[in-house]
């Protein structure tokens, strides 16, 4: 049986754009839901992240764990728990345990998680930053499993898409 996709696409024509669809989807954020981010250096995947650990509530500041790997917050509506693959292997990656993340009581989010991509969830939210020049981008969506796929046909109901 296949599962379910949805796809949506996210202009951002400023930094605000990426912002509000951080906000938008932690909203709909749930204990155990996975967003894997990917795109080139300076896209705009951390910015993503602290969008996202503001919306739910996480205070201080939230940076890259690009050499920590797993960052863990307490946000007011659920833990976030934030993750850069970049520097790691799989089979490292493999030996961290990380699907006490993936299945805990928060929501992770994984910068460069095309790098993992085996160990992921079957069903995730995957976002691929294209960085267009000056502050704009454009934010591919693509949801596996029906919950994310239902994410998607809402994101494309508001009208941020091409």
């Amino acid at each position: 049986m296949q599962q379910e996709t949805g796809q949506a696409i996210w202009l951002s024509n400023m930094e605000q754009d990426t912002a509000d669809l951080a906000s938008k989807l932690a909203g709909w954020a749930q204990p155990g839901d996975l967003i894997a981010l990917d795109g080139d250096l300076g896209a705009g995947k951390t910015r993503f992240s602290q969008a996202f650990a503001a919306a739910i509530g996480v205070q201080g500041i939230v940076n890259s764990p690009t050499f920590t790997i797993i960052k863990e917050y307490e946000g007011d509506k659920l833990p976030f728990y934030h993750m850069d693959v970049y520097r790691l292997s799989l089979d490292e990656a493999d030996e961290l345990g990380l699907d006490d993340y993936f299945y805990g009581d928060g929501v992770t989010i994984v910068e460069w998680a095309s790098l993992i991509s085996e160990l992921l969830p079957d069903e995730r939210l995957e976002l691929h930053i294209e960085h267009l020049g000056g502050d704009s981008r454009r934010i591919a969506v693509t949801g596996y499993g029906e919950r994310y796929a239902g994410w998607c046909r809402a994101l494309s109901g508001i009208g941020a898409g091409e």
